[in-house]
């Protein structure tokens, strides 16, 4: 059982805004600390970000309403906390607690995800999807039902008829649809609009790699300040997810579908 939203949904809005923003700060510097809570919603996109690197409050409003169009834009930017910021200062070490479990891509999770990417490459609007076993639920806005029940004989499609869907309809937060975005690899922390030192980030996505290599769970934990995690220099394994993250297009493009 599995369910899937796409790119156009008001949550994941909020996650690639706040990607988006990472990725400014990542045009900056080389390993910026920073970490960015969205909320959008009828017409206005709150954005808070932790950081010690500049950021152009012009750029941050142009990132939101490319993505989210003609919106009102809060921004609050906010310094890192001093400790967090002394953690790190000398060596890039592991900038939060957690555990983390990566998990095999089951044949169902790619299933629903290729219905969701095919789909979505048509109508680019707010959808979501459900795949359990045979039973196939699709509800995908600004589209007839009928269009897409002819596509889908055998689907569920729309069960409340047509609807209208995103952000003027409903409120998108950062890191709400993790189950989205992981499957059944959701422990701890979100994935979404974090620099690479929070094991959020670097641990969720390098446990999915080892998953995917072996066949098998990986599960890890780590405390902040870590040096080592899985017996590796912390700062390995920013390395194995950054060649992830660049590979994908950067965090924007990692928001849109995260790891599955």
């Amino acid at each position: 059982m599995y369910e899937r939203v796409n790119p156009a949904h008001p949550d994941k809005v909020a996650d690639r805004i706040a990607g988006a923003i990472v990725d400014l700060a990542y045009a900056s510097e080389t390993n910026p600390k920073i970490a960015v809570e969205v909320l959008i919603g009828h017409g206005i996109c709150h954005i808070i970000a932790e950081t010690n690197t500049h950021l152009s409050t012009s750029d941050i409003e142009a990132a939101a309403r490319r993505l989210a169009g003609d919106v009102s834009v809060d921004i609050r930017l906010a310094a890192q906390d001093a400790h967090l910021s002394e953690n790190q200062k000398e060596h890039l070490r592991c900038g939060d607690n957690g555990v983390f479990c990566g998990m095999p891509v089951s044949e169902e999770e790619k299933k629903l995800s290729e219905i969701a990417k095919s789909i979505y490459a048509i109508y680019q609007t707010d959808g979501k999807y459900i795949l359990d076993g045979e039973k196939l639920v699709i509800c995908q806005s600004h589209v007839e039902t009928k269009k897409l029940q002819a596509a889908y004989p055998n689907a569920i499609v729309n069960p409340l008829g047509d609807w209208t869907g995103g952000t003027d309809v409903d409120t998108g937060a950062t890191n709400r649809k993790l189950g989205s975005d992981m499957g059944s690899s959701v422990t701890g922390g979100g994935l979404h609009g974090k620099d690479l030192s929070k094991a959020d980030v670097t641990l969720n996505i390098y446990a999915h790699l080892l998953a995917q290599k072996s066949g098998k769970p990986i599960h890890l934990s780590c405390a902040i300040g870590d040096a080592f995690v899985d017996g590796k220099p912390y700062a390995e394994l920013v390395e194995i997810a950054r060649d992830y993250i660049r590979a994908v297009g950067g965090f924007e493009k990692f928001a849109e579908w995260g790891l599955i």
